[in-house]
């Protein structure tokens, strides 16, 4: 929609900023396409899943569990298999004459939560939410770090809603996304409306599909967001939102969707009793928030060249004692509010201080003897060039409201 900016510096590669940061590695034996999540990366990993969930609960969503595996006649009768069977794990046979199959999605095993019970008109809409993982056999000459891999930890939320809802509730999930985007420091460069195209690859009947594209189509129109149509980008199931930013290198990217579904809960046949008394089929919407942590991480390290938000930062505070001091108090302060804190006593000053630098660390926090016995510390932002002398108990303040709140900075 709008162009990428003329000048867009270099950017660093996530790969690289993993490296320096300690967030993730690989290993051979582990696998391709496999990263390991190291302590900082489960730091940054663990405050996105908190983030989901608190969205989610907040939007009224109910949380559920279900399991990685399936049967191959799950995905069959979802559609999942005619079209992605290629990008699936091979079956594993158990003996019954359907396979198991490693899920390429969670929705299926979400319409199977919705028929569990029957449902009434005055039980929708209902929101299921889960950080599940699914899987995809990428080829290795396509997996890269943490933007592509075998294994995705998915933020997924299925809304099952009458027809009546629809609007009200894609514009409560596209709210939602708008929300975190914010918090994570991203701008939004527009909406598209992706649908369908006029080739043959598309699930279900095209006037339902056309009614579907309007309904979303109006909700965009009235958010007052910059918008435009996407013709052929929509899910094999429906048409979507996609919620589309400038990476750091300039290039569009899709990191959220609202999707609409009609044909999953007619292949699963869903229903729930109508006012009337008859029985209706619910509307299935696929939404997310943060999406893949995977991605996600990789796209914020390159968008932030390291320097995460404040309250994402694998170490918010690397304390620093110098001439001798006793850095501890400092630490086990920081550490009782709940912030993740690296003391570094060993070495020169001005090495520490660049290991702190590589590895982003969000605050320096420099006690020396004088310091201690005044009860302060030295702080340092490395991101702003902000600094401060602050006492313990108000460094301990104003970092824990910042990382509570969710700030990007703090306040110095």
């Amino acid at each position: 929609m709008n162009p990428a900016p003329a000048s867009v510096p270099p950017a660093v590669d996530h790969r690289d900023l993993g490296r320096d940061m300690g967030v993730f590695a690989t290993s051979p034996l582990v696998g391709p396409g496999l990263p390991l999540w190291l302590p900082a990366g489960a730091a940054v990993r663990r405050e996105l899943e908190r983030l989901a969930e608190d969205v989610a609960l907040a939007d009224g969503c109910e949380p559920v569990y279900s399991p990685v595996l399936g049967k191959r006649s799950l995905f069959e009768r979802s559609g999942h298999w005619a079209k992605f069977a290629d990008d699936m794990f091979p079956p594993l046979d158990d003996g019954s004459g359907d396979p198991l199959v490693l899920r390429p999605a969670n929705c299926p095993h979400h319409a199977q939560v919705y028929a569990a019970e029957p449902r009434s008109h005055r039980d929708l809409p209902l929101r299921y939410h889960e950080l599940g993982a699914m899987f995809r056999s990428e080829r290795s000459g396509v997996l890269s770090g943490l933007s592509r891999v075998r294994q995705i930890n998915l933020d997924d939320t299925h809304v099952f809603c009458r027809p009546d809802q629809v609007a009200v509730e894609v514009r409560r999930a596209l709210d939602a996304v708008l929300g975190v985007l914010r918090l994570l420091g991203l701008e939004i460069d527009h909406v598209r409306l992706s649908g369908r195209d006029g080739s043959g690859r598309w699930l279900g009947d095209p006037g339902r599909w056309a009614d579907a594209e309007e309904r979303l189509r109006r909700v965009v129109a009235g958010s007052g967001l910059p918008w435009a149509e996407g013709p052929g980008e929509a899910a094999f199931y429906g048409p979507k939102l996609d919620v589309q930013v400038h990476d750091a290198r300039g290039q569009e990217e899709t990191l959220a969707t609202v999707q609409l579904d009609f044909n999953q809960p007619e292949r699963f046949g869903l229903e729930y009793v109508a006012d009337d008394g008859s029985r209706a089929r619910p509307v299935m919407i696929h939404r997310g928030t943060v999406g893949s942590m995977e991605r996600m991480v990789a796209f914020l390290l390159e968008q932030h060249a390291g320097r995460l938000p404040f309250w994402l930062a694998p170490v918010q505070v690397c304390v620093l004692p110098v001439e001798g001091a006793d850095g501890r108090p400092v630490a086990d302060a920081l550490r009782a509010r709940g912030l993740r804190v690296r003391l570094e006593a060993e070495g020169s000053l001005g090495n520490r201080v660049r290991l702190a630098r590589g590895r982003r660390d969000a605050l320096l926090a420099v006690v020396g003897p004088r310091e201690a016995a005044a009860g302060q510390v030295a702080v340092q932002d490395p991101a702003t060039g902000a600094r401060s002398s602050l006492a313990v108990e108000d460094l301990v303040e104003r970092a824990g409201l910042a990382a509570r709140e969710r700030r990007p900075r703090v306040s110095l």
